[in-house]
C-alpha cells in the first residue's frame, strides 16, 4: 500500500502544476472558485479563538501575488474562516493580525484535484480505465505525471516502488480501479531512470 495522496499543495506547487501564476490562482480564490488555506497559531476573534488550518480570502492579501514583483513579500491576516464554518472571524489578538507570506498559503488537496478534474486540465479519461483513444493505456499522460512527480518530490526510493505509485495513479483515473501490469510500466519507465542515472536510495 503506497502512502496517502496529498493533503495540501502550496499556492507555488499548485501554480506550477498547473502552468499559471500565483496571481492566477489568488483570483480564482477571490471569486469563489478555489479555496486556499493556511495554518496560523491560535488567536482570539472576539468571544471566539481560531488556530490550525484555517480559510483565507486572498483579495485581503492580494498585494503578495503580485506577478511583476512590486509588491510586500508579507502581509497581515486580519480574518480567517474555521474550515467548515460559514462565518468569517475576525482577529482581534494580536491586533496587527498574522503575519502571512505567499509561501504560507496552500490547497487541500481534494480541492487541487477537484479543480482539476472540473476543468479536465490533463485531459484525464472518463470512459474507463484510463485508456486513451487507441484502446492503450494513456501512456503520454504518465509522463507527464513522471514529470510532474520529480519536479515536487523528487526520486522515490526504488524502481519498484515508482511502479506501485504508477500503477495507483492509473486507477485512481480509472473507473473501474484497472491499471496496467507491472511489466509495462517497467518497460516505459526504464529510459526516464537511465536517463536520470537513477540508483535506489540506501537509506
Amino acid at each position: 500500500m503506497g502512502l496517502p495522496q496529498r493533503a495540501l499543495y502550496t499556492i507555488h506547487e499548485t501554480a506550477a502544476r498547473w502552468g499559471c501564476t500565483v496571481y492566477d490562482i489568488a483570483a480564482w480564490a477571490g471569486i469563489g472558485t478555489l479555496k486556499i488555506v493556511t495554518g496560523i497559531p491560535p488567536v482570539a476573534c472576539g468571544d471566539q479563538r481560531a488556530g490550525g488550518l484555517v480559510e483565507i480570502q486572498s483579495m485581503d492579501i492580494v498585494r503578495i501575488f503580485r506577478n511583476c514583483g512590486t509588491g510586500p513579500q508579507t502581509a497581515q491576516l486580519l480574518r480567517v474562516r474555521p474550515l467548515g464554518s460559514d462565518d468569517w472571524l475576525h482577529i482581534d489578538a494580536p491586533e496587527s493580525g498574522v503575519t502571512l507570506s505567499v509561501g504560507d498559503v496552500m490547497i487541500l488537496g481534494e480541492d487541487v484535484r477537484r479543480f482539476e478534474e472540473t476543468h479536465d486540465l490533463f485531459g484525464r479519461i472518463e470512459e474507463g480505465a484510463g485508456l486513451g483513444d487507441d484502446g492503450d493505456y494513456d501512456w503520454a499522460a504518465m509522463r507527464i505525471e513522471i514529470t510532474r512527480r520529480v519536479y515536487e518530490q523528487g526520486l522515490p526510493n526504488s524502481q519498484a516502488a515508482w511502479i506501485r505509485e504508477l500503477q495507483d495513479w492509473f486507477s485512481d483515473r480509472s473507473v473501474d480501479g484497472s491499471f496496467p501490469d507491472e511489466r509495462s510500466i517497467r518497460r516505459r519507465l526504464r529510459p526516464v531512470l537511465v536517463a536520470l542515472k537513477f540508483k535506489a536510495k540506501t537509506s
